[in-house]
């Protein structure tokens, strides 16, 4: 294979592919290749540039922009109030200590917001902001969760892995409680989509009894759950990434998008070759897969290398040079093709889902607990962000749904609901496009379709994949970073690129290791995919008598970590004021007023 450089101009600094080159940089440091501009390889990069005496690190995706599964979209500003919309990650939790301390570093934050639900539809509808006549018919049922919850918790380690559906079965739980109640609470917040039967019970568990990350918690003996949990909502992301990007270019980091890693040549004690090509940059910078087969391919030598995307593209790109460990490995994770389809139409929303109140399945009161209060706030104020809908053919299949305009900040607090956007997912394409509805959405109301290759949840996924990345990680000078090496959350890739980084040599940020949440999470993270304990270093006593003052860093990280064990955050990252983007934007023009 020649080596002789090439002459593609790639944008947004990506440097022409380059040829092979010594096993380190002249001036001694260690030459880093981070696969993948996500939240993972955003995250390792920006971390190893802390040490830019130590690090020589480029960073490259095959795609024409930062963020991988985390973009935003235009969309009509006069029609529905406000001009983009975030599309794939959407929003999170207070818990999200490293998402939100990166939004504050780049000079974004979160909004807050506190959720909506809508579960099923008609007969099988019901949410977490009043009771309806589904958690009347399933009362002696909603009692006994509560009791079998407790139970699961003081036995947790019995039930941790066994599939959620497997758990019902033997709790004696009808089919119709499991497939409304507990697969959507569950589907919900972890994404787990059409896994969701298979996900290990623990995480169903915890949901409800986690008093830090429990979204359920309390769980309600009456009506399953009565909270409406605080959340955050995430800020423009295409600019936020771009913002980021930049900010690693102006700390030494090589950024070189559209540029694809075809092929892994070597890892060994000589470090790591590898083949790149160049690609041709798509007008909305979403690069095809498989696209310019016929690019030229340049061979280039690094010292070591993260590969932060999928498991399977892991897998792929390792070829010849993967271990047998990292192929049995790797290759038990499992993924379905999704679609997010982005649309406005509202008819369709009304004929597959409830999206306000309904004086006729509302139910005042359940095992003699009044409910009336809950009903008169509903009936004003009931904004329903997250959906599900199970289908009637199979209800342990779902359809998953999001209403934009009620769930991001950037909208106006009031839109008529015909100018509302929508996102609806439709799971699991090879085993469940039968059961889609998608060819009901209006063309004329199609904004945009987005295909994912998603994680399986499933409780293989907690068997054979999970327990085994510490005898992967940093083996054959590479390393994994993603969400997939725990939950599929934004919090777990950053998370993950800063593991990366600190294995590598870089140090844990000094205001996170003050914030005690964010630190324990980290440490538990990194104990369990790279089989070590991180030590203290900035909360060291060694370091603490050497310093006279306490640092701001040290300051500001200690007041982030508030409510229980720490775990809600507060500080620059997080608005208090909801839809603050919005009032934001008004004044930059790129939002309206209130439509109605």
């Amino acid at each position: 294979m020649s080596q002789e450089p090439f002459n593609t101009d790639i944008e947004h600094d990506g440097a022409a592919l380059m040829p092979q080159n010594g096993d380190k940089s002249k001036d001694g440091r260690k030459k880093v290749l981070v696969v993948g501009a996500g939240a993972a390889g955003m995250s390792t990069a920006y971390h190893l540039s802390e040490h830019p005496d130590k690090f020589d690190v480029t960073l490259i995706d095959a795609v024409d922009y930062c963020g991988g599964q985390a973009f935003s979209i235009p969309i009509d500003k006069e029609r529905h109030g406000a001009s983009w919309c975030n599309q794939g990650v959407q929003g999170g939790s207070y818990i999200f200590h490293h998402t939100v301390t990166m939004f504050s570093r780049q000079g974004y934050h979160a909004d807050p917001c506190n959720l909506h639900v809508s579960f099923g539809k008609d007969e099988t509808f019901w949410n977490n902001v009043f009771p309806t006549q589904l958690l009347v018919r399933h009362e002696k049922e909603v009692r006994r969760l509560t009791t079998v919850l407790k139970f699961m918790r003081w036995f947790e380690i019995f039930f941790a892995l066994l599939p959620l559906k497997l758990v019902f079965k033997l709790f004696l739980f009808s089919e119709e409680f499991t497939n409304t109640i507990a697969l959507p609470m569950t589907a919900l917040f972890l994404g787990t989509g059409n896994a969701t039967p298979e996900v290990p019970a623990i995480m169903f568990e915890r949901l409800c009894t986690s008093p830090t990350y429990g979204m359920w918690y309390p769980s309600d003996r009456n009506t399953v759950i009565s909270n409406k949990p605080p959340m955050i909502v995430f800020p423009k992301f295409s600019e936020f990434y771009e913002t980021w990007r930049k900010d690693l270019v102006s700390r030494g980091v090589t950024v070189r998008l559209s540029t694809e890693l075809t092929e892994i040549v070597q890892r060994n004690k000589k470090g790591v070759v590898v083949k790149l090509k160049p690609r041709t940059p798509m007008p909305d910078h979403h690069n095809p897969n498989g696209g310019d087969p016929d690019a030229p391919v340049g061979e280039e030598k690094y010292d070591e290398l993260v590969l932060c995307c999928l498991a399977d593209t892991a897998k792929k790109v390792l070829g010849k040079t993967a271990s047998w460990k990292e192929k049995k490995v790797l290759g038990s994770a499992k993924f379905s093709d999704d679609i997010t389809i982005t649309h406005n139409d509202s008819d369709y929303m009304k004929k597959h889902y409830e999206n306000f109140y309904r004086d006729d399945l509302a139910v005042a009161d359940i095992n003699g607990t009044d409910q009336s209060d809950r009903l008169a706030f509903a009936k004003t104020e009931y904004r329903p962000m997250y959906y599900i809908k199970m289908y009637p053919e199979d209800k342990s299949k779902l359809e998953m749904c999001f209403d934009c305009t009620n769930y991001q900040s950037q909208f106006p607090e009031k839109v008529p609901f015909e100018q509302h956007v929508f996102q609806t997912i439709y799971l699991n394409k090879d085993r469940d496009s039968k059961l889609w509805t998608d060819n009901e959405i209006a063309e004329d109301k199609i904004i945009r379709k987005d295909w994912w290759h998603q994680l399986c949840h499933s409780y293989t996924h907690y068997l054979f994949v999970i327990p085994w990345m510490m005898f992967l990680n940093a083996k054959n000078h590479t390393r994994f970073a993603a969400s997939w090496t725990l939950v599929n959350a934004h919090e777990v890739a950053v998370m993950s690129g800063i593991a990366a980084a600190v294995d590598l040599g870089a140090n844990y940020p000094e205001d996170l290791e003050n914030d005690k949440f964010a630190f324990l999470c980290f440490r538990l993270y990194y104990l369990l995919t790279y089989g070590k304990w991180y030590r203290r270093h900035f909360t060291s006593k060694k370091y603490l008598k050497s310093q006279t003052t306490e640092s701001q860093a040290a300051a500001d990280g200690k007041s982030w970590a508030t409510g229980l064990y720490g775990s809600v955050y507060k500080g620059p990252g997080v608005s208090e004021v909801e839809r603050s983007a919005w009032r934001e934007d008004i004044k930059k023009g790129s939002s309206t007023g209130n439509l109605s």
